[in-house]
């Protein structure tokens, strides 16, 4: 009889937790480094509504990416898994045949299953073709880019693409994006992601926003140029901040604060070759385009009053990929059927007592199916082996929009780091701990055999096709 009622409370308990269709919210920024919010450390310009966010949520200081670059991130939160896993590598350029393919679940998806509104503003970057837009996966509206607000005539390394449109849904509502658009581009996503929620907030939704900034080149509206101490950047990082509290403040508006799961973090770190144009790492290795904790942690908040505890922090590793079988378990959606890579990790955001990290290791790819390194579950040990890497290398970095020269660095043998007395990756220990090391190549392996390896010139088992439409001209796949 004890055993029934035991069965029964747990039963009710879990049908409590799925029946509170949280709304969730997920503020993705563009190229914004680990020390680029106030709570995180930043210098020369302030973020009272991200620092409120993280007084009234959780702070997550181990929270990683899975690949340092502008698709490959974006498809690894979007679908669970690591991007070369469903095709997707490095950053699609405005000539790629390819995009998401259409038998991927994203997130959107997922959450459809339980009645939920999708709505998406900003930065889409998995496919510009209309099969791999953001309507036909998932996405019931959509307002924004479908590549990076570089990717226009104006940049000389990208001069050979068409201009760049700005999308409503599957239509294009300006052909040619100008710089005055530009400087408008954080308050038109702000402006559509208060209207989304205005328009929904009587059932259950997603909001997917997709901050254009802070990538070069830089724009900010006139009610924040020069406001920072630190200059443009700062100026751009004040805005957003600004846009976060616009969409706290609707929310609070509908009566949405308390079941609304907020979530918000970056896409990888700073491109650092920008100089004055990029933001800090401080005090990680290295950023953007590198497997060095400077490329894939990045600042995450959390927020959602009475299940993810206020006013704390959270040192536990967790990566973009853990969170759609996260939601998936706390909203009771049903996982896609194919292999995906994140696991569940609710326990460690929601902060019970003894949550262990359920991944025995996280993969870092980089470049072409290049397996860069590895790192244990929780956070402590990475395995770099020999690769080559962007890197200013001690060389001046660039000046007010125009980047440093091409540069590069080189690991040349296997180098093992202690991330929990060493995060600034600065001292080698593989020596000390082959133990260790023995285990992380054994775990590298298993992704060698699943995802493939370049470097090795291995193909691996796991990898499936992108989607691809044939177009009349060939055009360069990728930059």
């Amino acid at each position: 009889m004890k055993k029934l009622i035991v069965i029964g409370m747990l039963v009710l308990i879990q049908g409590a937790f799925a029946s509170a269709s949280p709304n969730i919210v997920i503020i993705f920024t563009d190229d914004q480094g680990y020390a680029d919010v106030g709570c995180f450390g930043a210098k020369g310009f302030e973020t009272p509504n991200l620092d409120r966010l993280a007084k009234e949520g959780r702070q997550f200081t181990n929270f990683h990416v899975a690949q340092a670059v502008c698709s490959a991130s974006r498809t690894a939160l979007l679908t669970g898994c690591y991007p070369n896993r469903v095709g997707i590598t490095g950053a699609l350029n405005a000539g790629a045949n390819f995009g998401i393919n259409s038998s991927e679940m994203t997130l959107a998806e997922l959450v459809r299953q339980k009645g939920y509104a999708t709505g998406m503003v900003g930065k889409w970057h998995l496919g510009h073709l209309p099969p791999f837009l953001p309507t036909n996966n998932g996405f019931d509206e959509w307002l924004g880019l479908p590549y990076s607000n570089d990717m226009w005539p104006e940049n000389p390394r990208t001069k050979k693409f068409p201009p760049l449109p700005m999308f409503e849904n599957e239509k294009i509502v300006i052909p040619a994006v100008t710089h005055a658009d530009q400087e408008q581009l954080t308050t038109w996503y702000t402006e559509r992601a208060v209207k989304f929620i205005d328009k929904n907030k009587d059932k259950p939704f997603f909001l997917y926003v997709a901050h254009s900034m802070p990538h070069v080149p830089l724009h900010v509206s006139d009610k924040f140029k020069g406001k920072s101490a630190q200059g443009l950047y700062g100026d751009v990082i004040e805005e957003i901040d600004w846009s976060v509290g616009q969409i706290m403040d609707a929310l609070k508006r509908n009566g949405l604060e308390d079941n609304t799961w907020v979530i918000f973090t970056s896409d990888n770190g700073p491109w650092l070759i920008y100089g004055n144009h990029a933001g800090s790492a401080y005090p990680l290795r290295e950023g953007k385009g590198t497997a060095w904790e400077g490329g894939t942690r990045v600042p995450c908040i959390m927020r959602w009053p009475g299940k993810i505890p206020a006013g704390t922090v959270c040192n536990d590793m967790i990566m973009t990929i853990d969170l759609l079988p996260t939601i998936a378990e706390v909203i009771g959606a049903k996982l896609p059927e194919h292999p995906i890579d994140g696991l569940d990790v609710w326990p460690i955001i929601s902060g019970q007592k003894g949550a262990v990290n359920p991944h025995s290791a996280y993969w870092f790819y980089y470049n072409k199916d290049e397996l860069h390194a590895v790192a244990t579950g929780d956070g402590r040990w990475k395995l770099q082996f020999p690769h080559s890497y962007g890197s200013l290398a001690g060389k001046p970095p660039g000046k007010d929009g125009t980047p440093a020269g091409g540069t590069g660095s080189k690991v040349e043998k296997i180098e093992l780091y202690d991330l929990a007395n060493d995060k600034s990756e600065t001292t080698d220990v593989a020596d000390q701990h082959p133990d260790i090391v023995q285990f992380l190549e054994a775990e590298a392996e298993k992704a060698r055999v699943e995802l493939g390896d370049a470097l090795k010139k291995r193909q691996g088992k796991g990898v499936r096709e992108p989607g691809r439409v044939v177009l009349q001209k060939t055009a360069p796949q990728e930059q």
